[in-house]
């Protein structure tokens, strides 16, 4: 169960990741989608650095971070949007130069190599929050390897369910405690809900939710498994950990993150954060062979092979299917 401990943390927590969220709103509301150039990055570099040091620095220094970004780029090859990224993290309230932004986003440079440590994605889902879409904001805490707590901010997510109807539009917070729940309110909302993941359990009636990104995670497997499950939903797809959340609150049974290149390592900011939302809201989640998810390994899932998370109803079912799949194609590779 949470202890006192980790409720005061899941507070900071969600103060820095509903903080985050209000910077790259602001950020993103300035983008034109027609007038960027292809590659052009400059409008999510400067949300990334300045949700990260917005985050790092409500954080403090109690409990080392390790975080996507650091700041060795904007002070050398990157040093022409420091400006902008300082600008960005004042206009957010928070009074502070160049130097002591960038110190506030290197706080989040650790290795992962300390008993307790926060992990932070500042801005997952990158083509995602240029096309405007999703994107999310994700924060967890990793406590002797396994996920502590966790907070999953996804600005631009509708509600779903009972919340349809509610003029609260301005997106879906998430978060979790081990042993304590999964809950979900929209930004600005005091009234959380307690999440529950689905309760189908007919493998013809799975919902998959994948990347947008087929880099990502092949759509070509998740076409085949989804003949294989007899399932005719078409896929949920999303750019960022919102399709943790969607899973997390039953609008899709099964996410899949699958390997797309022999010997990638996920990261575990890509994942931490919604993975214990999941398994609090009665999800599973485990890589492709079943095996639990290791977070005791540094910055990388290097134990493990991409990820499923599903309803628990369905994971045993959507595993097999995965699994067949996958050695199919290693029978191709060897003929």
């Amino acid at each position: 169960m949470p202890t006192e401990s980790d409720e005061r943390l899941l507070e900071l927590a969600i103060e820095a990741v509903e903080a985050a969220a209000r910077v790259t709103q602001t950020v993103q509301r300035q983008i034109d989608v027609d007038s960027l150039t292809k590659g052009d990055r400059s409008p999510v570099t400067a949300a990334d650095y300045a949700s990260q040091a917005v985050v790092c620095h409500i954080l403090g220094t109690d409990i080392p971070v390790v975080g996507e970004e650091d700041a060795s780029d904007l002070r050398t090859t990157e040093r022409s949007f420091l400006p902008q990224v300082t600008q960005v993290v004042n206009d957010a309230g928070y009074e502070a130069d160049e130097d002591t932004v960038c110190d506030w986003i290197d706080r989040g440079g650790h290795d992962g190599a300390s008993r307790q440590y926060w992990t932070l994605d500042p801005i997952d889902g990158t083509k995602g929050f240029l096309r405007k879409e999703q994107y999310a904001i994700s924060l967890a805490l990793i406590v002797e390897g396994q996920i502590r707590l966790g907070v999953v901010g996804c600005p631009n997510l509708a509600a779903s369910g009972a919340d349809a109807a509610s003029e609260l539009t301005d997106g879906t917070l998430q978060y979790a405690t081990r042993g304590g729940g999964a809950f979900g309110r929209t930004f600005g909302d005091a009234a959380p809900r307690r999440l529950s993941v689905s309760d189908e359990t007919t493998a013809s009636k799975i919902r998959l939710c994948e990347s947008v990104e087929s880099g990502h995670s092949s759509h070509s497997h998740s076409a085949r498994i989804k003949t294989r499950l007899g399932a005719t939903a078409e896929p949920v797809r999303l750019d960022s950990q919102a399709k943790y959340s969607v899973v997390a609150r039953g609008d899709a049974e099964a996410y899949l993150r699958l390997p797309t290149r022999p010997g990638y390592q996920e990261k575990i900011w890509d994942h931490a954060g919604g993975v214990i939302v999941v398994e609090e809201a009665g999800g599973r989640v485990s890589d492709v062979d079943g095996k639990p998810l290791d977070f005791g390994r540094g910055p990388t899932l290097a134990g493990n092979r991409g990820v499923v998370a599903t309803a628990a109803a369905v994971h045993d079912v959507v595993l097999k299917s995965v699994a067949a799949v996958l050695r199919e194609d290693a029978a191709g590779s060897q003929a």
